[in-house]
């Protein structure tokens, strides 16, 4: 049922954000405790705020209480990503070349299965990361087709 949710609300909101030059990074619908949450992650290349979360949240909320994919109650959040963003499509880690990501495998690659380090190169079949060991840096190269998840990574 939360894939069907997760279409049905990506179907509804596409729309909207398209009109106001907005984009998805996901949808989420998840049971937390006792309660279900409906999640919308926006974004755009300058970023969003309260007032385009709020836009948003009223528009598919309109939509939902027509075309409701959900039987029972849920809370709906509409918010921006955050600084760790999850890198869902090709096109958003093309976004983040030369940035710091987090890079998850499905199948160990050198022994290792999780990657941290600055995207150096994505030619849409291949990741190419610089990451530390120790005291130097070494480039891994990672299969696009055996990416597990993808993360933005805030450095300290």
């Amino acid at each position: 049922m939360s894939k069907k949710v997760t279409t049905t609300v990506e179907d509804l909101v596409t729309p909207i954000l398209t009109e106001l030059e907005l984009e998805l990074v996901d949808v989420e619908f998840k049971k937390e405790g006792k309660n279900w949450f409906l999640r919308v992650f926006i974004d755009s290349d300058t970023g969003v705020d309260i007032e385009d979360c709020g836009i948003v949240s009223e528009r598919l909320s309109e939509l939902l209480d027509e075309h409701d994919p959900i039987p029972q109650a849920y809370f709906l959040e509409v918010s921006s990503p955050g600084a760790e963003r999850p890198l869902k499509k090709q096109k958003d880690i093309e976004k983040a070349l030369g940035k710091n990501v987090y890079v998850t495998t499905y199948e160990p690659i050198d022994g290792e299965k999780a990657f941290e380090g600055k995207l150096v190169t994505f030619d849409g079949q291949q990741l190419i990361i610089a990451t530390k060991q120790k005291t130097r840096t070494v480039e891994v190269t990672i299969p696009y087709e055996k990416v597990a998840s993808a993360r933005l990574a805030v450095v300290f």
